[in-house]
């Protein structure tokens, strides 16, 4: 206990509170007592509050930041060890791509399809005057679309409808280099159209043979989707082959691909896996007439259909050896065969024959009816036109006719387009007497109704 009648906090074992004089040393038998030591006095040490208070917090810091760190220690041991909290980056060098020659024979990654075309794929711009407003000024319009290089003097090939009607063409390289482009010719039943820029050494595509695509088969696409998304590539495969569709009543045999295909792609080169251009993609062909949204639809006209008449065009300025027959053809009715007593309601009936055609020099005649070129089942005029796209000035065909007295096999063969009808665009009517008939079948400019009345009746 405490006694403090003379110094306080002195210290005392006794309970009566008097103080100890020695401190009490325990003595073995045989030993003599040692001198006492000297008196012991404990002092306890006055604390401050504020100390203690920092103490007891640094304390309390201590065994939190202890407990933290110990939990931690037991969620990474839990997880597999702290090697788990790590972030792994991998150690593998960018990708190389290299820049491979196409010859055809080698497959490409997509990444070197790119690199090794995209110099050859071209931006185009056009510009044409609509019309005029209500102050006389002239309105301005403009399309894009794509193209690619044919040759390294500057020969560029497209989709007729992307410059159709443009009275500036200009092309943008990947590079940059901008050229006013000159439209050389086209076909419009084909939309392909050959332009050119005044530059040298261009990087040329490799044509490829469309004719070897099956269903399946990887192509990419290379473009300007929307005019402003340039040099972009997609990828897809070949949905379909010589798919048959017909567009504003002109049929075509397309590549079919679900490759995305939009607006600004028109003209682009489709490629195989090779590297090679198989297709020219046509966006405008990708959208439905309708309106209706589509995806996954895409189209590009077949290289092998259009390749000799790219030569020609580049030779010629028009398609001298687009197969031409030289008649005036309607398609034939049921109302038709009824009023003439025909026995077939389908096919193509003849309304006039050129002289000196390939129509005439075969024996066909007004009012004969076409309905088969060679395999080919004829029904209508669009029947007719797609059948002789496979064929070329000088190619010979066998024709089955429709005639009144009896049924006849005809051998033709196919003439060449006069330059005159290039440039107005062979068009199917459904009634082609017309004194500005543009069929290019005749060019007929006298009234049908009239001539087949003294035909059938004299």
């Amino acid at each position: 206990m405490y006694n403090d009648e003379h110094n306080l906090y002195h210290y005392t074992y006794r309970k009566d509170g008097s103080e100890l004089s020695h401190q009490r040393e325990t003595v073995r038998p045989g030993e003599q007592p040692g001198p006492q030591g000297p008196e012991m006095e404990w002092k306890p040490v006055k604390k401050s509050r504020l100390g203690l208070k920092i103490a007891a917090l640094a304390l309390s810091c201590a065994l939190l930041g202890g407990a933290a760190g110990g939990g931690a220690v037991w969620a990474a041991s839990r997880y597999g060890g702290g090697n788990e909290s790590e972030i792994n980056v991998s150690s593998r060098p960018a990708t190389q791509v290299s820049l491979r020659e196409v010859d055809g024979k080698t497959p490409l990654s997509d990444a070197e399809v790119y690199a090794a075309n995209v110099n050859s794929v071209v931006s185009i711009r056009t510009s044409a005057t609509a019309g005029y407003n209500f102050y006389g000024q002239p309105v301005e319009t403009a399309s894009a679309g794509s193209g690619f290089v044919l040759s390294k003097d500057g020969y560029i090939l497209t989709n007729y409808h992307v410059v159709k009607g443009a009275e500036t063409v200009t092309v943008t390289m990947y590079n940059g280099d901008e050229f006013s482009a000159q439209y050389i010719g086209g076909e419009e039943d084909y939309d392909i159209a050959v332009i050119k820029v005044e530059a040298e050494n261009l990087q040329p595509v490799t044509l490829g043979d469309s004719g070897e695509l099956n269903v399946g088969d990887h192509v990419l696409a290379i473009g300007n989707p929307l005019g402003e998304l340039t040099f972009s590539m997609s990828g897809g495969m070949v949905s379909c082959v010589d798919r048959a569709i017909n567009v504003d009543g002109t049929p075509f045999n397309m590549i079919q691909t679900d490759t995305s295909i939009n607006p600004g792609n028109s003209g682009g080169p489709l490629f195989n896996q090779y590297g090679e251009v198989v297709g020219i993609v046509s966006a405008k062909y990708s959208q439905s007439s309708n309106g209706t949204t589509v995806e996954g639809l895409g189209f590009a006209i077949p290289m092998n259909d259009v390749f000799s008449m790219v030569k020609d065009i580049m030779t010629n300025g028009y398609v001298s050896n687009r197969a031409y027959l030289g008649i005036t053809p309607q398609t034939m009715t049921e109302s038709w065969a009824a009023q003439f007593h025909y026995e077939v309601t389908s096919g193509v009936f003849i309304n006039y024959v050129e002289p000196d055609s390939a129509a005439d020099k075969a024996g066909l005649k007004m009012g004969d009816v076409i309905t088969k070129v060679d395999d080919t089942v004829v029904k209508s005029v669009e029947d007719l036109n797609l059948a002789k796209k496979k064929y070329s000035a000088g190619d010979t065909a066998t024709l089955e006719v429709y005639r009144p007295e009896g049924s006849v096999t005809v051998e033709i063969t196919w003439g060449a387009a006069p330059k005159e009808e290039q440039v107005q665009q062979e068009q199917t009517q459904q009634y082609p007497g017309n004194r500005n008939d543009n069929s290019g079948n005749g060019g007929y400019y006298g009234n049908p109704f009239e001539d087949l009345f003294r035909y059938f009746y004299g």
